[in-house]
């Protein structure tokens, strides 16, 4: 497994997440999961299709937990484990990557993990990862149930990178 920490886009060694311990970055308030599951979202075009590639490549297990069924039942999502690590593929680009949002930050925290770069945001709960150079953004939530939160990524990182591709520049 090979874990880079950085601020997007520059590049900062493994041993800094070590060190730092996954230095919090801002709280979000938004919820994904519903007691049901997490909540699909409504991708079209290349990004369904993307999303739906990487559903049907997603690993059985993810930290050891085996792959549940997702209630409703969508090809953008998938959990692992109770309680649920959640992935939705298909979200709308994070408010922290768009330029013009109040929320944008430049140097908004991300880890590579096996040549795929996840936006970190620290919660209540756990953490909530978000793809940051993909054709669809995948977003992942783990609770602290599963420290550290990075763990999930290199079970999921290998079928983003073959399903989804880059994005185009």
């Amino acid at each position: 497994m090979r874990i880079r920490r950085r601020a997007c886009p520059r590049s900062v060694p493994v041993r800094y997440i070590a060190a730092c311990g996954l230095a919090a970055v801002a709280a979000s308030a938004c919820s994904v999961t519903g007691d049901a599951g997490p909540t699909p979202p409504s991708p079209s075009g290349k990004t369904a299709q993307a999303c739906r590639t990487l559903h049907d490549a997603l690993p059985e297990k993810v930290v050891g937990q085996q792959r549940g069924e997702t209630d409703p039942a969508s090809d953008y999502t998938a959990v692992w484990g109770d309680p649920a690590i959640a992935l939705r593929c298909g979200v709308p680009r994070p408010a922290r990557l768009t330029p013009g949002n109040e929320e944008y930050n430049p140097t908004t925290e991300a880890a590579e993990v096996n040549g795929v770069s996840w936006m970190m945001e620290k919660r209540d709960d756990g953490y909530r990862f978000t793809t940051t150079e993909r054709a669809a953004y995948i977003e992942l939530t783990v609770p602290d149930d599963y420290a550290p939160e990075v763990s999930p990524l290199a079970d999921l990182s290998e079928a983003v990178k073959r399903s989804v591709p880059k994005k185009e520049s």
